[in-house]
């Protein structure tokens, strides 16, 4: 069976089921993700299956639904129910139907409406625009605009500018768009050669078209002469798309008549735009409390299909097979459900699963919850793990947060990451209920866990680095104290320039407090005030983060064997996993053991232990030095190295010299383990190979002995071996040779080569890639620093008196944007990709081949995210 780092056991099953159980059988599959159902018509068309009429039909309804809620959505009314409850019961045929005919008749209506709706509109539009044309025509003529056009019009003709037709002058009413007035009277303007005169009188109501759409229109009145000028303007207005109105009445009297008369009629066609509204509103509104459901209904039926047509006929053609993957623990589950379905159909046939052996590979099932998902994901991101190999994702839970707190430690920046992902967290249902589009918040809400964890880890390593917005606390007093008489220090201030800064030099044999001992937890708040403080943190991180990417390195290797103990690969563990550890463990382990050590023993005074002399740090070893000599087996004297290179046997107070030696026999101990440490490449390069061989000379043997049958089964290849009386299934997922019994010598050769160069390469390079871990805390460090001096320190702090409360309030809010945006969203994000990339390179290569294929259950569930993400 599964467990926490493995994948769950599947077994491959074939369902047999009387054709007219079919659908409620599987529809009662869907109700949970149990079940992946293999294709068995692969070579058939999507258009040729079974099922293609049903399915066409029920994407017809879809059709409808979408169109419904179209509609809905347009008249603003609320979609309710949309919250999947997790019922999944399908209905009887009978109210399918009737569901059917009711969407056929609803989409009927909906359309009648929308085209009476248009044409009201439309009808309400030109009463509008004609009371609009009568009332500014009054206008026009009451302001003498009339005999004003007659005089300019007569002062043309008598000045000679434009000879016009002769005749009374004639005038057009009409109404566009007020964006397009200002062309509109530039091209009339030169069409007529300046023989039409023109005024214009904005409406001051906005309308509304037949699709909706608010406009402002303007009203225009145009004097001119004659039937070819006449002619002229109208071919201008139908360029400008402006409507005429040819039958303006010509008197005071009947326009008023008109107007009177079309005011009445815009009233009632008011009042029926308002009724027809409101069935419109209570038909949507009865279509909107029942959309959900019945959208639901009609994608489950469709799910139902599709999944049918995955089925292929028995020889008679009364029943459905087919075949499919269940995890072992769920196979009783999917019993009962078939059985349940087969009752709800009223058959008489019962159906039956039967488990089958196969050589194919199983699925990948790692089963997760809303907590684990986010961290499976990153695994799967890299690739799907092979069937039933270690799961990575258990120990990323930790592993990957701890990481990213060592490149993101701040006590501050923790706080606010720890908070934001709080706010997730508890408002976990709220915001799901709120079903939110935005791409970016649903990145951050699915992460909200790993965001919660990564708060929490780099609260821990500000804590350890005694770092808070660039700040040290001093919580258990500091190791570190003053030295000087303040009698001197006095002095000292006395002969230094006014206004320059005294440093002041704390020799560790002096001023380190030895009987209290270090800080209790952490750095050190003293260093924080050092000029040398950069000195002492890039050594210590720089060291941690080796020691660190070793510890994972190390630990990714031991999970190999794990891999080679379940595939009962012992040739693996011997060839392989034995030669990685001795290799690792003595060139890098033992570099880690050294720094430990150098921690230990080497501190502010001289110390002796178990009879040797360990001086203090300044005469600490030199372990790149000691690295160096190691490989280049230099045979080191016992003593210390004072300047100049030469050894002495005693150990002298200088300023400067380092111990040539830890441990008596150092040098022959270093030289055993390059020794073992080369020895293991040719074991790892040769090994398998050579054992691959050997396996093949003893099943040559073996052939003369045995008589072997084969026996072709459907979806199944076995071998049945007469003289042994058992069968043995060809496939393997590993075995006792490593998966590579069916491979060529030349393939296992190249195939182990590659493996081989790439871990003893990878074992540096990926201890260096390790030291991202001190180069991106480095930088976020400093950009703290720098954001907290260069900002708030000089722009709110270092202003005096009043002035300086305002622009503490001022530069604190600009403070604080940028620590969001740059400090803990850019870096942030930054540090979460180096992680990503140490555990899909550095750790997950140690042992995780990822070459598997997701399992993938039909579901319900599923199936609707699945279709209401397709229709956003």
């Amino acid at each position: 069976m599964g467990s926490l780092t493995r994948s769950e056991e599947m077994r491959f099953c074939q369902l047999i089921v009387e054709k007219d159980a079919a659908f409620n059988i599987v529809a009662e599959i869907g109700k949970n993700p149990y079940v992946q159902f293999k294709d068995l018509n692969p070579n058939v068309n999507n258009f040729q299956r079974t099922f293609v009429k049903d399915i066409r039909r029920y994407d017809e309804m879809e059709r409808k639904l979408r169109f419904l809620e179209a509609q809905i959505v347009k008249d603003e009314i609320i979609v309710s129910g949309k919250v999947d409850n997790g019922d999944y019961a399908i209905l009887p045929t009978s109210e399918l139907n009737t569901l059917e005919g009711t969407l056929v008749e609803l989409e009927k209506d909906v359309k009648s409406m929308n085209d009476s709706d248009a044409q009201l509109k439309a009808n309400f539009m030109d009463l509008k625009e004609w009371d609009a044309v009568l009332d500014k025509t009054d206008e026009f003529f009451q302001g003498g605009v009339d005999d004003q056009a007659q005089e300019e019009l007569e002062a043309q003709d008598e000045d000679g500018v434009t000879r016009s037709e002769k005749g009374p002058v004639n005038y057009l009413v009409g109404i566009v768009r007020r964006e397009r007035l200002n062309g509109f009277e530039r091209v009339l303007w030169r069409a007529c050669h300046h023989t039409a005169y023109i005024r214009s009188s904005d409406i001051e109501e906005e309308l509304e078209d037949p699709s909706g759409e608010k406009v402002h229109k303007t009203v225009f009145i145009i004097f001119l002469k004659g039937d070819r000028m006449r002619s002229i303007v109208e071919k201008v207005c139908d360029g400008f798309k402006a409507k005429l109105f040819k039958n303006c009445p010509k008197t005071f009297k009947e326009r008023q008549s008109a107007r009177n008369d079309v005011r009445a009629r815009i009233q009632d066609l008011q009042t029926v735009l308002g009724q027809t509204r409101e069935h419109r509103f209570r038909v949507l509104q009865a279509a909107a409390n029942n959309h959900h459901q019945w959208l639901k209904q009609v994608r489950m039926i469709k799910t139902v299909f599709h999944m049918l047509n995955l089925f292929t006929f028995d020889g008679i053609g009364r029943f459905f097979v087919g075949e499919c993957w269940i995890p072992a623990k769920h196979v009783d589950h999917v019993r009962r459900a078939i059985e349940v379905g087969a009752e709800r159909s009223g058959s008489s046939v019962k159906p039956v699963l039967n488990i089958l052996e196969t050589s194919v590979t199983p699925p990948t099932y790692n089963e997760t919850n809303k907590f684990t998902a986010v961290f499976q994901g990153i695994v799967d991101s890299y690739g799907i793990a092979s069937y039933r190999e270690l799961n990575p994702a258990p120990y990323t839970i930790i592993t990957f947060p701890f990481l990213f707190s060592c490149m993101f430690g701040d006590l501050g920046h923790g706080v606010i990451m720890l908070m934001a992902g709080l706010w997730f967290v508890l408002r976990e249902k709220n915001l799901q209920a709120r079903n939110i589009k935005d791409e970016i918040f649903n990145m951050f809400f699915g992460g909200r866990y790993i965001i919660l964890l990564m708060g929490i880890f780099s609260i821990h390593a500000g804590i350890v680095y005694n770092d808070l917005f660039a700040k040290s606390f001093n919580i258990f007093g500091s190791g570190w104290k003053n030295p000087y008489n303040m009698s001197e220090v006095d002095s000292w201030i006395e002969h230094t320039e006014h206004g320059k800064e005294m440093l002041v030099e704390l020799a560790p044999e002096h001023a380190y407090d030895h009987a209290g001992g270090p800080y209790s937890f952490g750095v050190d708040p003293i260093w924080n005030i050092a000029e040398n403080k950069l000195n002492f943190l890039n050594s210590m991180k720089m060291k941690l983060s080796v020691i660190l990417g070793i510890s994972q390195m190390t630990f990714g290797v031991v999970l190999s064997f794990f891999n080679h103990t379940f595939n009962k690969s012992k040739i693996d563990i011997f060839t392989v996993f034995i030669p990685q550890m001795l290799f690792m463990g003595c060139i890098f382990m033992y570099l880690c053991l050294q720094i430990i050590l150098k921690w230990l023993f080497f501190w502010t005074q001289e110390a002796t232990i178990f009879g040797q002399i360990y001086p203090g740090s300044h005469c600490a070893p030199s372990l790149l030095i000691g690295l160096i000599n190691m490989f280049m087996m230099k045979d080191r004297e016992a003593g210390f190295v004072q300047p100049g290179g030469k050894v002495n046997g005693e150990y002298k107070e200088v300023e400067a010299c380092y111990l040539s030696q830890w441990y008596p026999g150092q040098s022959v101990i270093e030289m055993i383990l390059v020794v073992i440490a080369v020895i293991c490449v040719p074991i790892m390069l040769f090994g398998k190979p050579i054992h691959h061989v050997m396996q093949q000379k003893k099943k040559q043997k073996e052939l003369h002995g045995n008589v072997t049958v084969r026996a072709n089964v459907v979806a199944d290849s076995s071998e049945i071996v007469i003289n042994g009386g058992h069968k043995k299934e060809e496939a393997g997922h590993g075995g006792d040779h490593g998966g590579h019994e069916d491979e060529s010598f030349g393939d296992v050769m190249v195939h182990q080569a590659i493996h081989t160069i790439e871990y003893v390469l990878g074992c540096v390079s990926h201890t260096a890639s390790y030291l991202r871990l001190w180069a991106l805390s480095l930088a976020h460090a400093q950009l703290s620093e720098v954001l907290w001096h260069m900002v708030f320190v000089t722009g709110g702090l270092g202003i005096s008196g009043t002035a300086g409360f305002i622009a503490v309030y001022v530069v604190f809010f600009i403070f604080f944007v940028l620590t969001i945006s740059i400090l803990v969203l850019m870096e942030g994000l930054s540090a979460f990709l180096h992680t990503l990339r140490l555990h899909w390179v550095e750790f997950q290569s140690k042992f995780y081949l990822g070459l598997g294929y997701p399992f993938v259950p039909y579901s319900f569930k599923t199936a609707l995210q699945e279709a209401e993400l397709a229709a956003q």
